[in-house]
């Protein structure tokens, strides 16, 4: 089940393209999310362990005579399609790193909820980058576009990689974990309604000046070697997230999403980075079937719908 992790696919020489690109790019979720203290630049310092997993948007690129976007799908009318868009921004900074016109026509079908805390925003970004370097003939590899990708967002690195990794730093400094091609099986709980990301770090802040925060997830490794073992049973006891309590602190709801996980049957549960999307671990594909089921039926979620990881980051197809 696991999708092959193509090592070349950012290597090899390409002469440009009339269009259209097509480019496919994964969700993440954080299987493991330690939040530091606040550096000096008002970031947080994160150790996290990402993990790219089988829910996509699409990205398409044609030549064009300017810079446009159109898209279709979630949060259409909602998300701006100017230049605070990361798609339109991760374009621009490519052209500028390639000394050349940003000149693309991009279309994005969009499936990754908004605002939900699996880096959707992120994803359409390092898609932005793949097909506008497709479509432009620039040739630069995977490890270059992933530097670039370092000052367009913390999470966009890690979606022009994808499979598993260690997010250091931001969350920019990314570094594989090796993957032994064993699949995870998951359900996606998307909520109504998203969560501001800064908003989520923020109430964390308060939570933690008051002692209202419970301790840390700390070091990665126990994750880590939970990953190696291949039990579900042992990932389950392994998972953690520091903003989840924020979360659940601005979205009491969700502590209803996770209950009703845990009596669907499912091994663990998880607030997915700033939420509010929830996550919950099964046993195997079958069981992630039945699961997202009993979520909906249960009224426990907007949507619910398996999914699978590691796969690949944002590539073209």
């Amino acid at each position: 089940m696991t999708e092959p992790l193509d090592e070349e696919e950012y290597e090899r020489p390409r002469l440009g393209s009339a269009g259209p690109v097509r480019v496919r790019v994964p969700a993440k979720i954080n299987l493991h999310l330690h939040v530091g203290p606040v550096r000096g630049d008002g970031f947080h310092e994160l150790v996290t362990v990402y993990h790219a997993i089988s829910l996509y948007d699409e990205l398409s690129a044609r030549r064009g005579d300017r810079l446009t976007l159109t898209m279709e799908g979630e949060g259409a009318g909602e998300l701006p399609l100017d230049d605070d868009n990361l798609v339109l921004r991760a374009a621009r900074a490519l052209a500028r790193y390639t000394q050349r016109q940003p000149l693309a026509r991009l279309h994005l079908r969009k499936q990754i909820p908004i605002a939900a805390g699996l880096a959707g925003g992120s994803a359409d970004a390092a898609a932005a980058l793949v097909a506008c370097d497709a479509l432009w003939g620039t040739n630069l590899g995977r490890d270059e576009l992933a530097k670039l990708a370092a000052s367009i967002g913390s999470d966009v690195p890690f979606l022009v990689l994808g499979g598993t990794a260690l997010g250091t730093g931001r969350g920019e400094r990314v570094s594989p974990v090796l993957a032994s091609g064993h699949s995870w099986h998951w359900v996606v709980a998307v909520a109504n309604g998203g969560l501001s990301t800064p908003t989520v770090y923020r109430e964390l802040d308060h939570l933690r000046d008051y002692g209202a925060a419970p301790p840390s997830a700390g070091s990665p490794e126990r994750l880590l070697a939970a990953l190696r073992q291949h039990d579900p049973a042992v990932l389950a006891a392994a998972l953690g997230n520091d903003l989840q309590p924020a979360a659940l602190s601005l979205r009491p709801e969700l502590r209803h999403t996770l209950d009703a996980g845990h009596a669907a049957g499912a091994l663990a549960g998880i607030v997915s980075g700033s939420g509010p999307t929830c996550v919950f671990l099964a046993a195997d594909a079958r069981h992630a079937e039945s699961l997202a089921k009993e979520l909906v039926d249960r009224g426990a979620c907007r949507s619910a719908q398996p999914a699978y990881g590691p796969v690949a980051g944002a590539r073209v197809v």
